[in-house]
């Protein structure tokens, strides 16, 4: 008899996510899927986040099936907390992989105050980029690039409704390559811009607050500028103490060693120096085998490919591929082969 499901690395259907901007054409060397930019730009990677579109199509959008079954994986997560995540109450992380064909929307996420005061949520949304392909000229838009006043920022945000480009005149714009890392903790105005494909880890929840009137051709009504709040109550969420160049060298990190051996490489992307609400690591395989011990994770193949195993149960994977192992799986998980992955997990 196999191992049960809980008890073993978990696949996924795809999971591609609706946004109102256009992007996905860059998951073609990625994921393999069509040539062309479209309005599902997101792959939600093991998600139990419903996603919060205006015209949401069920209570499901955003949230992953497990691989050949009908079964959510927040039912899974339910049923077999203990297995799937020991002492975790939640899987704690939101991963996603990302392709924006155009700028995004200046933004900003919510602390976990602000979050558990105007949504009731324990959620506000920290969250990092790990750059894994660009298209030419590339950015991110991270931090305001000057002294704002309030006052000046929220004239810029009506004078958006007639100029689309005005608000980037105060934000630093940073280009990015492949392998670039960038911390985006709650309060720091940023937007993605054209041509960055990126995986995206966060705390699990979808609030962001992007008072520009455009995304690209779309107008952008009061509910995705500001979620239901008050204009006011939401622009609250900047923090317009955080400019210059030093936002940028703050939120650019440089990958730790946590160890090594002569064909196995562990570092840390983004640790507790950073966020308490969850890590990111690699990890990278050179002709051989490595411990899969990180449970209650996703695992994400950035690079090559390679085979996991956890007892009988054997799964060829490749760039693009990823799982979620559980805790009572993690003593028996291996990979091998020549692979690089990304391994995300929920903090506090």
């Amino acid at each position: 008899m196999g191992k049960l499901l809980w008890q073993r690395p978990v696949f996924f259907n795809r999971n591609r996510v609706y946004r109102v901007y256009l992007g996905g054409k860059l998951f073609h060397g990625f994921l393999g899927d069509k040539d062309e930019d479209g309005f599902h730009p997101e792959e939600w990677v093991a998600s139990t986040v419903h996603a919060m579109n205006a015209n949401s199509t069920g209570p499901l959008e955003g949230i992953s099936i497990v691989e050949g079954t009908e079964i959510p994986f927040t039912q899974l997560l339910e049923e077999h907390r203990e297995d799937c995540l020991g002492d975790r109450d939640t899987l704690g992380v939101l991963v996603k992989y990302l392709d924006s064909a155009i700028r995004l929307p200046m933004q900003v996420h919510p602390t976990r105050d602000f979050s558990k005061k105007h949504f009731g949520s324990p959620y506000g949304k920290a969250e990092s980029w790990v750059i894994l392909d660009t298209r030419p000229d590339a950015c991110i838009y991270y931090g305001f690039s000057r002294q704002v006043s309030r006052e000046e920022f929220e004239a810029a945000v009506d004078k958006s409704l007639e100029d689309k480009s005005c608000m980037t005149e105060f934000v630093n714009r940073v280009p990015v390559k492949p392998g670039d890392v960038f911390f985006v903790p709650a309060g720091v105005i940023h937007a993605i811009g054209a041509g960055c494909l990126m995986l995206e880890a966060q705390e699990p929840s979808d609030f962001t607050v992007q008072p520009e009137h455009w995304c690209g051709e779309h107008k952008l009504s009061d509910y995705e500028m500001y979620l239901g709040l008050p204009r006011e109550t939401a622009n609250d969420c900047f923090d317009f103490s955080r400019y210059g160049d030093d936002v940028i060298k703050k939120g650019k990190k440089q990958p730790k060693c946590i160890s090594e051996t002569s064909n196995t490489k562990l570092e840390s992307l983004i640790d507790e120096d950073d966020t308490e609400c969850f890590s990111v690591k690699r990890l990278t395989v050179s002709g051989g085998s490595a411990p899969l011990e990180e449970g209650a994770a996703v695992h994400i193949v950035a690079q090559g490919r390679g085979v996991v195993r956890c007892g009988d149960f054997v799964r060829e994977v490749k760039k693009g591929d990823y799982f979620f192992l559980p805790v009572s799986a993690a003593a028996e998980a291996f990979v091998d082969g020549d692979v690089e992955l990304l391994i995300c997990k929920g903090g506090k």
